[in-house]
C-alpha cells in the first residue's frame, strides 16, 4: 500500500475543499494516486447529489461579474439547502470563482460544460455536494452585453445587471441606481410597449374578479370598497378611452357646479389620477413607467432623461427562491 503523506492529503483539500480525513481516505482508496483520489471524491459527491436531487436548494449566493471595460456582466446564483452553507466565506468564494467563468460565457449551457480546474463547472458542483454534503445547483444565469453594463446586488439575495445604450457622465450613477430600482421594485420588462395584447386582457379580467371578490367581503364586512378599474395598462388607454374619460371629468365638474373658466386647472389633475388608477400593471412590471424609489415625484423614465439622450437597453434581475 502506498505511503500517504501529509502534503498530498494538504493538496487534495485545498484543491477540492474537502475535510482532512476526506482526502486521506480518497488517496488510500487511490492507493496513492492523486487524479484518482479526485476521481473518487466526486464519485461520492454523485452518491450525495443522487440522495438530494429532490431536496429544494432555495439558499444560496446571488453574484454578479462585470468585464474590465464595462460593456459585458453576468449575473449568477449558486443555490444550496441552507442558510448556514450560504453564510460560509469558502462558498461565497466558490461562488466568486463561477461567477468569473460565468463571464466569459454566453449560455448558462455553455459555462456548465467551460473547465474548472481540470473538471467542467458540472462536474465541479457535484464533487462540491459531496464536500459540502448539501445540494448545488447554478438555479439562475443572465447575461447582459451594452455600450455600458452596471449591477447592484443586494445582500447575496438579488442581483441585477442593467445596460445601456451609451457611456456617459456618470453613467456609473444612473446604472446603479437602475439597477437598485429594478432589485426593489422586480420590474420584469422596460416598457408597456412590451407587453402582448392577450397577456393584458388575461390579467386585466383576473385583477377585476380578483377585486370585485375582496370587495363582497369588504362590503360584508361594512368597510371602504376598493376601485375597480376599467384597464390596468397605458397600452389599453388609446386616444378615444383618454377623451372620454376627459369628457366624464368634465361632466363631473359641471354636476358639480364648477365655473368653466376653471377646469383646465382641475382636468389635467384628474386625467392624470385616472392614468394612473388604470396603469397599475405598468406601475408594477413596467421599469420606465414606476415612480423613482429616490424620488417618487418623478418617473424612471424621466429620470433616466435627466442625463440626457441615453436608454436602457436591457436589464436582468436573478434572485433566491
Amino acid at each position: 500500500m502506498a505511503e500517504i503523506k501529509a502534503a498530498d492529503v494538504a493538496k487534495l483539500r485545498k484543491q477540492t475543499g474537502a475535510g482532512m480525513m476526506d482526502c486521506k481516505k480518497a488517496l488510500v482508496e487511490a492507493n496513492g494516486d492523486f487524479d484518482a483520489a479526485i476521481d473518487v471524491l466526486r464519485k461520492k459527491g454523485q452518491k450525495v447529489a443522487a440522495k438530494r436531487a429532490d431536496r429544494e436548494a432555495s439558499e444560496g449566493v446571488a453574484i454578479t461579474k462585470i468585464n474590465s471595460d464595462n460593456t459585458i456582466g453576468i449575473a449568477i446564483v449558486l443555490a444550496c439547502e441552507t442558510d448556514f452553507v450560504a453564510k460560509n466565506d469558502s462558498f461565497k468564494n466558490l461562488a466568486s470563482q463561477f461567477a468569473d467563468i460565468a463571464l466569459k460565457h454566453s449560455s448558462k449551457e455553455s459555462f456548465m460544460c467551460a473547465d474548472f480546474g481540470g473538471m467542467t463547472v458540472a462536474d465541479k458542483l457535484i464533487e462540491q455536494t459531496g464536500v459540502i454534503g448539501e445540494k448545488l445547483d447554478i438555479s439562475s444565469f443572465e447575461r447582459v452585453e451594452a455600450k455600458y453594463v452596471g449591477s447592484y446586488t443586494h445582500g447575496v439575495k438579488i442581483a441585477v445587471l442593467v445596460g445601456l445604450n451609451k457611456n456617459t457622465d456618470n453613467v456609473d450613477v444612473l446604472a446603479k441606481d437602475l439597477a437598485m430600482q429594478v432589485a426593489s421594485m422586480g420590474a420584469t420588462t422596460l416598457s408597456y410597449k412590451d407587453f402582448d395584447p392577450e397577456f393584458v386582457a388575461n390579467e386585466t379580467e383576473a385583477r377585476i374578479a380578483a377585486i370585485e371578490k375582496d370587495n363582497v367581503e369588504l362590503g360584508r364586512l361594512g368597510k371602504t370598497l376598493k376601485n375597480v378599474p376599467q384597464y390596468i395598462s397605458m397600452s389599453q388607454l388609446t386616444d378615444e378611452v383618454l377623451e372620454h374619460a376627459k369628457s366624464e371629468i368634465e361632466s363631473q365638474l359641471q354636476a358639480e357646479g364648477k365655473p368653466e373658466q376653471i377646469w383646465e386647472k382641475i382636468v389635467p389633475g384628474k386625467l392624470e389620477r385616472f392614468i394612473s388608477d388604470n396603469t397599475t400593471l405598468d406601475q408594477e412590471q413596467c421599469l420606465l413607467d414606476q415612480k423613482f424609489i429616490k424620488d417618487e415625484d418623478k418617473t424612471v423614465d424621466s429620470y433616466i432623461k435627466s442625463y440626457g439622450d441615453i436608454e436602457v437597453s436591457s436589464f436582468k434581475r436573478v434572485s433566491l427562491g
